[in-house]
């Protein structure tokens, strides 16, 4: 009876949200933005794993045919130009007016992956066209990883855009060499992005995103879609690709309006607010201790949106979990983990990243605002400048009950610092002893009932979608606590 309420609830509000009145978001001329030329689908030619390396680079290990679902490759290449802002500047110096053409013509090669409904009837709408993040010195579909088992069950086309230097290239020496040429020259041997290693390292990456773009909402020739009816465009960067699509929206956006509206994830700003375009921004609390997203806060706005989600980390328990066994498929040498606390935070993150999906399609094409969150709670005490309680766990924010109903100390904070290893992005996760846990639950029907209170609350301010609030409520009854 209890499961049946709970379905029930989350049921009427999930109705609620897909009976909405329609309203309007014109889609930006894009006429400016020139198509590629679009080669494939390339076949993998031999199961993942297989040491030649001749298949997809971090194909993805969900089981897409049961979804109703294909994962493709292909190859795009053309002419783009270079513009009078920075590229490879972390964090990005983002010049809000537009800007001029520095010099055209530079010719590249690159590649996507479209994972997508086969079926028109599957398909919502909505592209989520990911920036591909390349910080670890190969390709990794940061972004994909948390949100593929919702994006799969509602509908939604992912591309992911290899358009940074790195990612297809690799590091230099003495680095370790994890791009896509070293590892399957014979697959990747032709792309290249550095225009006959003529120009300036990624230079070239602002027009390849905007083309890739281009090619999955207006094909000429080939269609990546396959023949799907593309809507709306949604750009997705998490990190270093946040940083370069907040160049990309304030810089590029206005000359290109191939873009229907922005996610960004754990990092991301200043934006300019004169553009008419819809912005999401979603932090952990690693972004605010390490990333300068203090300095970076802003009011929301008839065009942003920001969340902060207390006790999360840039690089968490899951996602780890989802990029680890894919990486030693592929032979990905991993950094070291040597961290000065128990590493990877178990806030679960993502499901704040699936909710900013679903509120930007309501934004964007209803025109119903997402609500706004309490930002997490500062004290500016060096080096930590986050409120905390006794557990150590953060004030404010968006509480999922993972954190508001602890069983964990659970923070974005951890030693040593980046470049010494990337611990500082883990997080940290220090279970409670059972003492703790008796003290503040009395009873598992205590416990239980919290996280249901807690969780409900979330899902009707938007914060969580239905499916991973009844995920949560059901393991809360389940457990073994106190």
């Amino acid at each position: 009876m209890r499961k049946i309420l709970v379905i029930a609830l989350l049921g009427v509000f999930s109705l609620a949200a897909l009976v909405m009145p329609t309203g309007a978001n014109p889609v930006a001329s894009a006429d400016s933005v020139p198509n590629p030329t679009v080669t494939g689908p390339i076949p993998a030619n031999v199961p993942p794993g297989d040491p030649s390396h001749d298949y997809t680079f971090f194909t993805t290990d969900l089981d897409l045919a049961s979804k109703g679902y294909v994962e493709e490759e292909y190859f795009i290449e053309g002419t783009a130009n270079r513009y009078n802002i920075p590229a490879a500047v972390l964090p990005p110096m983002v010049p809000f007016t537009d800007p001029t053409v520095i010099s055209s013509g530079h010719e590249y090669k690159t590649r996507i992956v479209v994972r997508r409904p086969i079926s028109p009837w599957r398909f919502n709408g909505t592209v989520l066209l990911e920036w591909q993040n390349v910080t670890a010195g190969y390709e990794l579909d940061a972004m994909w990883i948390p949100l593929a088992e919702h994006i799969t069950r509602s509908g939604y086309a992912w591309v992911g855009v290899s358009a940074q230097y790195v990612g297809v290239h690799g590091f230099p020496p003495p680095l370790l060499n994890q791009g896509l040429k070293a590892w399957s020259p014979t697959r990747y041997g032709s792309l290249d992005l550095t225009g006959g290693y003529t120009i300036p390292v990624d230079s070239m990456s602002y027009d390849i995103y905007s083309q890739a773009a281009q090619a999955v909402r207006s094909p000429d020739g080939i269609d990546p879609m396959g023949g799907l009816n593309v809507k709306r465009v949604f750009a997705l960067g998490a990190s270093q690709s946040a940083m370069y699509l907040t160049n990309y929206y304030n810089a590029i956006q206005p000359l290109a309006g191939v873009i229907d509206a922005f996610d960004f994830a754990v990092s991301g700003g200043p934006f300019r607010e004169d553009l008419g375009v819809k912005k999401f921004r979603y932090l952990s609390e690693t972004d605010l201790i390490a990333l300068d997203q203090i300095a970076r806060r802003a009011p929301d706005s008839n065009e942003l949106r920001s969340w902060e989600v207390a006790g999360a980390a840039h690089f968490d328990y899951y996602s780890q979990l989802g990029t680890q066994p894919i990486g030693a498929r592929d032979g990905i040498v991993a950094a070291p983990v040597s961290c000065v606390y128990p590493p990877y935070s178990r806030i679960p993150f993502y499901q704040v990243g699936r909710a900013v999906i679903d509120n930007l399609v309501r934004w964007v094409k209803y025109g119903i605002p997402p609500a706004s969150a309490p930002p997490i709670e500062l004290d500016m005490t060096p080096p930590d400048p986050i409120a905390r309680d006794s557990y150590g766990n953060a004030l404010g924010g968006i509480r999922l009950s993972q954190h508001d109903v602890p069983t964990a100390t659970n923070t974005g904070l951890n030693l040593p610092p980046y470049p010494q290893s990337f611990c500082i992005f883990f997080g940290t996760h220090i279970p409670f002893d059972e003492a703790t846990l008796a003290a503040l639950y009395p009873s598992h029907i205590k416990y239980a009932l919290e996280v249901t209170k807690v969780t409900t609350k979330n899902l009707l301010r938007g914060y969580i979608v239905w499916q991973d609030a009844l995920a949560t409520i059901e393991e809360a009854w389940q457990a073994d606590i106190p």
